[in-house]
């Protein structure tokens, strides 16, 4: 019934969907800029920035892990960073996530990664529950910050890089 399967160039448009539809979930659909020419580019060129895996329903695309190394100075070892989990609302309830989930884990285990890293929107208590379940630990005391747009392009204009 569930399969997992890495994604290909000709999966560029169903992983736009997937994240378009987590977009709507997450309450913001608007956010999205991404095209299929993005994703193309990005992950499937000679260096790709980012792996999916995707989850098949009786032959019905369920979801999507969406990923990418990362790597821990502290610990000297590799890791991998989970950008997107998401499971369609008709596929909830099969064990869906959770299998994407561990499919994840798997591939960190066998490239050596000190594990798996992700966020989680403060109001998500489904999946804060489930990650709860699983032994996950939430890093309270760390913020996410992210500089963009105009501030990133002010302070890379300081860059002799730039």
């Amino acid at each position: 019934m569930l399969n997992i399967r890495p994604a290909t160039p000709a999966d560029a448009s169903l992983i736009l969907e997937f994240v378009r539809e987590l977009a709507e979930y997450e309450r913001a659909p608007e956010q999205v800029s991404a095209t299929e020419a993005d994703l193309l580019r990005d992950g499937f060129g000679a260096q790709p920035k980012y792996r999916v895996v995707i989850a098949e329903w009786e032959r019905k695309p369920a979801g999507f892990a969406f990923f990418y190394n990362n790597y821990s100075t502290w610990r000297g070892h590799p890791g991998l960073h989970l950008e997107d989990l998401f499971v369609r609302p008709e596929f909830r309830g099969k064990g869906i996530g959770k299998a994407l989930l561990a499919h994840v884990a798997g591939i960190a285990v066998r490239e050596n990664c000190y594990g798996v890293r992700w966020n989680v929107l403060d109001w998500n208590t489904p999946a804060s529950d489930f990650y709860k379940s699983l032994g996950a630990t939430f890093l309270n005391e760390w913020l996410t910050v992210r500089l963009d747009g105009e501030p990133l392009k002010r302070l890379a204009a300081e860059s002799r890089a730039a």
